[in-house]
């Protein structure tokens, strides 16, 4: 029987990225916007950094 993995949820970082822009409207936290969203941002770059670092390992193991 084959499993299907349910992916519809925000995940943590999106739960985060919400919590944040909750206590920043609500006057809870005084931190600038850059950090109130830095989980979204930091995913992005984290993402990117290693899809620089792992593209030539993989190009060269299918590399035809």
């Amino acid at each position: 029987m084959e499993k299907k993995i349910n992916n519809d949820g925000f995940g943590l970082l999106g739960l985060l990225t919400v919590l944040f822009i909750g206590l920043k409207l609500t006057g809870n936290i005084n931190w600038s916007w850059l950090w109130v969203l830095s989980p979204i941002w930091i995913s992005v770059v984290l993402s990117i950094i290693l899809a620089i670092i792992f593209y030539p390992v993989f190009a060269e193991m299918y590399k035809d």
